[in-house]
């Protein structure tokens, strides 16, 4: 059996997950940020390997695959050489294999350091470094250390990157001592799991967390009805295994059992085995949009966020804005017009996009955004950063309304929309038939996450294609303002009917 320290997180999390991965791997289907969360990983393990000064790293390749037998003796004559600093220190031991991030010699033995682009501590790291120490210790490493190295999202960056305060070091020896108490029966059960061609009895639990972090769940929920209590607006996760184990799992199981679940749930149950058509509440709609006035402006940000802070004064994962889409009317009647913004990639966009917001929305307009939090948080950000602009900055912050409200609060709702209040599931619901509004029909940027990893690699295309990613990005960003003025449309005509 050949067993990897991925595997084995996989077998933590679910059984299931390692036997597909052995016996169906063509079901397995990745999120559409796999590669970009792994290409961070890669470059955040690159950076950690210089944390304590010099090192010897002993990845090698062979006809362009890694040479596992080639890092396993590279490690092995690196110790003995008495080298401090062995990067992906490879061990192997009667089919069980693992690859260190940082090998560090301390007193007279090493320490394990496993290096994670994310800010905080999850036990599946834990679960990680215990499969590690039981490698390595049955290889005879002498293993007196276990460390993890994650980001410190509180570190702000002055212009030259510190390691040492990018990076956070937890001791988290005693936890792993305690984990690793339960490696040898999770191995056991392993080889009993993958041993056998037949696929094991595990069904849906929590342990799924969602469709988005197990990239089988398109093949273990395949036999859920088309409406299933997983696709429900507004319960929490356990509350849908719960029902899911008591059998209650179709919306007409939910009808049959007279359960007692949110209106919206509700309404979303009822709408879809009826059939039903637009539910709206016109009083309350009509109160929403008595609390708009002109000139009425539409705004939609977006932003990248990096690891690694790039710019002086941000952060880790920050979200720094580099875009804006701007639909405004000045008046009742008045002409729908646009205005744009996207910074130069490479560049800080800060300053420029906070003199270009200032410039480009009065300080008595309604602003509109959906999920307003987020272009708040924005502008405040930039409020903070500029302060001879931070007044109109916030003035402009404390204008803006939520488009998603008449949504969440239950005032519309559509079959079509299905569980989700997002604008790419309201404004298909609302126009179904109008090519210029689905974002399928979009070239390169079809939603927020690919202008987050498109827009900082633009600076290393050739100028053809920086243009075209340029106009992609506007194009895209434009949509999002463009669907908020035709949901507000479509709000106004219901009330007026």
């Amino acid at each position: 059996m050949y067993f990897s320290k991925s595997k084995y997180c996989s077998l933590w999390q679910c059984p299931k997950i390692t036997w597909l991965k052995k016996y169906k791997p063509e079901e397995y289907v990745a999120d559409e940020n796999a590669l970009a969360r792994m290409d961070n990983g890669n470059k955040i393990g690159d950076l950690a390997m210089q944390l304590f000064g010099e090192y010897n790293e002993v990845t090698s390749y062979t006809n362009d695959k890694l040479d596992i037998q080639k890092m396993i003796d590279l490690t092995k004559e690196y110790m003995d050489q008495g080298k401090d600093n062995i990067c992906e220190a490879s061990f192997s031991f009667d089919g069980l294999y693992c690859a260190v991030d940082i090998l560090k010699k301390q007193d007279d033995g090493w320490a394990i350091y496993e290096v994670k682009s994310a800010t905080h501590k999850k036990y599946i790291y834990i679960v990680d470094m215990s499969y590690q120490k039981y490698v390595l210790e049955k290889c005879g490493v002498k293993v007196t250390g276990t460390y993890l190295v994650n980001i410190n999202n509180e570190y702000v960056f002055d212009g030259k990157l510190e390691l040492d305060k990018l990076f956070k070091i937890s001791d988290v020896f005693e936890s792993v001592c305690e984990e690793q108490n339960n490696v040898e029966k999770n191995l056991a059960l392993a080889e009993k799991i993958l041993g056998d061609e037949n696929e094991p009895d595990v069904d849906i639990s929590e342990s799924c967390n969602s469709p988005y972090t197990c990239g089988f769940w398109g093949y273990c929920s395949k036999k859920l009805p088309c409406h299933s209590v997983f696709d429900l607006y507004g319960l929490y996760l356990k509350d849908k295994i719960y029902y899911y184990k008591n059998n209650i799992v179709s919306y007409e199981d939910f009808v049959n059992n007279d359960c007692h679940i949110n209106e919206i749930a509700s309404r979303q149950i009822d709408y879809t085995l009826h059939d039903k058509g637009v539910y709206a509440n016109k009083e309350k709609i009509k109160e929403f949009l008595d609390s708009l006035h002109y000139p009425l402006y539409f705004l939609d940000f977006e932003s990248q966020a990096s690891i690694v802070p790039q710019f002086v004064g941000t952060k880790p994962y920050e979200h720094i804005p580099f875009q804006y889409s701007l639909h405004y009317i000045k008046k009742k009647g008045g002409e729908l017009k646009h205005k744009e913004f996207l910074g130069v990639s490479g560049k800080d966009p800060r300053k420029a996009i906070a003199k270009s917001l200032v410039r480009d929305i009065p300080k008595n307009a309604c602003v509109l955004a959906y999920n307003k939090d987020y272009e708040s948080g924005r502008i405040e950000m930039l409020a903070k950063t500029f302060p001879k602009l931070k007044k109109k900055l916030l003035k402009i912050s404390s204008n803006i309304i939520d488009l998603i409200i008449p949504f969440k609060q239950g005032y519309y709702y559509k079959k079509e929309m299905g569980g989700s209040f997002s604008i790419k599931s309201v404004l298909p619901a609302m126009y179904p038939d109008d090519p210029t509004l689905n974002y399928h029909n979009l070239d390169g940027v079809h939603n927020g996450n690919e202008a987050m990893n498109i827009y900082p690699k633009i600076k290393d295309m050739p100028k053809k294609q920086q243009k075209i990613a340029r106009q992609n990005l506007l194009k895209y960003c434009e949509l999002d303002t463009l669907a908020m003025v035709k949901i507000w449309q479509e709000l106004m005509r219901i009330t007026e009917e």
